[in-house]
């Protein structure tokens, strides 16, 4: 499962060696060999909020309807013992500024996102040169709709999202891979210090020399990827969600933090007047569209392996539980449970679409397409019949290419100059009001 921006390289059959998660050793600039691994599998992602019994809306949204009840976000609630515990997303939201703060730094530096210039080191460059293009080899294989659409983005910018990319995949890969049995919480630690070590310039391999020249050229933080494996721990120990608060946490995790990554990469219009944080939340939104996507279009493969990514106030709130769940059948209920549930992906949607026009132009198209189609698996689960315990949902090649046109149109759409678009934490504030 994944968000526009991400679908990445999977490792080969020495999980270990291939991602060094055992091996102290460093890349070298002059051996290649080791890189070739074999790819396959799906992408992942998914989504957020604490409960209160509010009606749920999203934020700039009206809500689910009158009869529809879900969690509301709050920014803070006490605990038992009387502490003030923050919320998913106000810690989400902390990541957002932050790395918004880097983007606006750097513009206020440069005028603009141009990228730093290439530290040509004797020897280097035609290897740096072919792990970029590597890395375009993986997006092509395994995003190709969204890899057609860096084609339009300038080079740095399409190497960068191609390196994100392949990073991206191959953290998902340990958990969900053909490997995944062999992968503890220790390898994911050693996972993480390989990244600490990337962003210190220390790469190590060919495809992770990819990524250490796009985070020097570009002012991406390290926080959203090291939450991204994070996700991939709540995979190791939790199978079962609560609440929507808790749901939403995963599915940043996994899925949100790839808008984040990416915005640095994909620019700014000059034009727009949007301010950098409402920009970052549409690109979280987007995330957390695609994950929820991929949770409803996939209940019954995780069924399967003993997870349900549904929260459970919810399920008993609609008169259902896991036992219904596993049991596979489509009732009223369950169509019920559902419709309010692909409700609320398509609202987290609608917020994704206002961030998309403020991007540059040329990293517009492969975002719109992103959303276009992943939205449309939205409207094959409801053609199915809300049937996602045996049948996937899965968008036609037919509909894949009539979509693309669609998205180019889209793309061509230029910022308002006067744009309304406020920021994320004005839209916290009137959200939480409702509390």
């Amino acid at each position: 499962m994944s968000v526009a921006l991400l679908w990445v390289v999977s490792p080969n059959t020495e999980v270990f060696n291939f991602f060094g998660i055992l091996d102290s050793s460093r890349f070298a600039l002059g051996n290649r060999s080791s890189i070739r691994a074999k790819l396959g599998r799906k992408q992942k992602w998914k989504s957020c909020s604490l409960t209160t019994d509010v009606k749920y809306s999203y934020v700039g949204s009206s809500g689910l309807g009158s009869e529809t009840k879900f969690p509301v976000l709050s920014t803070m609630v006490a605990n038992p013992v009387g502490e003030i515990a923050v919320s998913s997303e106000q810690k989400v939201y902390d990541v957002v500024l932050k790395q918004a703060a880097l983007v606006k730094k750097q513009l206020k530096s440069n005028g603009d996102l141009d990228v730093k210039p290439d530290i040509v080191l004797p020897g280097n460059l035609s290897l740096l040169s072919d792990a970029y293009d590597r890395c375009g080899e993986v997006c092509a294989e395994y995003a190709k709709t969204f890899y057609l659409g860096t084609l339009l983005m300038t080079p740095e910018r399409r190497r960068a999202i191609w390196a994100i990319y392949v990073w991206c995949r191959r953290t998902d890969e340990l958990v969900d891979g053909p490997n995944a049995s062999h992968i503890t919480p220790t390898a994911l630690d050693r996972w993480e210090l390989r990244l600490e070590d990337l962003f210190q310039g220390r790469p190590f391999d060919m495809l992770d020399a990819a990524l250490s020249d796009t985070v020097n050229k570009f002012p991406v933080d390290i926080q959203p990827f090291k939450d991204m494996i994070e996700g991939m721990r709540m995979d190791l120990r939790k199978s079962i969600y609560q609440n929507f608060d808790e749901l939403y946490l995963y599915c940043y995790y996994v899925a949100g933090t790839v808008g984040l990554m990416s915005v640095p990469v994909m620019g700014i219009s000059p034009e727009s007047q949007a301010t950098m944080e409402s920009v970052c939340n549409a690109a979280l939104a987007l995330g957390i569209a695609n994950q929820l996507t991929n949770i409803l279009r996939d209940v019954g493969e995780d069924a399967r392996r003993g997870r349900i990514y549904l929260p459970q106030d919810e399920l008993e709130q609609a008169g259902l539980s896991d036992s219904d769940i596993y049991a596979g059948k489509v009732t009223d209920k369950w169509r019920s449970f559902m419709k309010n549930q692909i409700k609320r992906a398509r609202m987290f949607f609608d917020e994704a679409e206002k961030g998309v026009t403020e991007l540059s132009e040329a990293s517009r198209w492969p975002v719109w397409a992103s959303l276009l189609l992943y939205r449309q698996i939205l409207d094959e689960i409801e053609a199915n019949d809300y049937n996602n315990f045996t049948r996937r949902a899965y968008v036609s090649k037919t509909k894949k290419l009539l979509a693309l046109p669609i998205a180019y149109t889209k793309s061509l759409i230029r910022p308002s100059r006067t744009s309304s678009y406020s920021t994320r934490a004005q839209k916290t504030d009137s959200l939480t009001s409702k509390v």
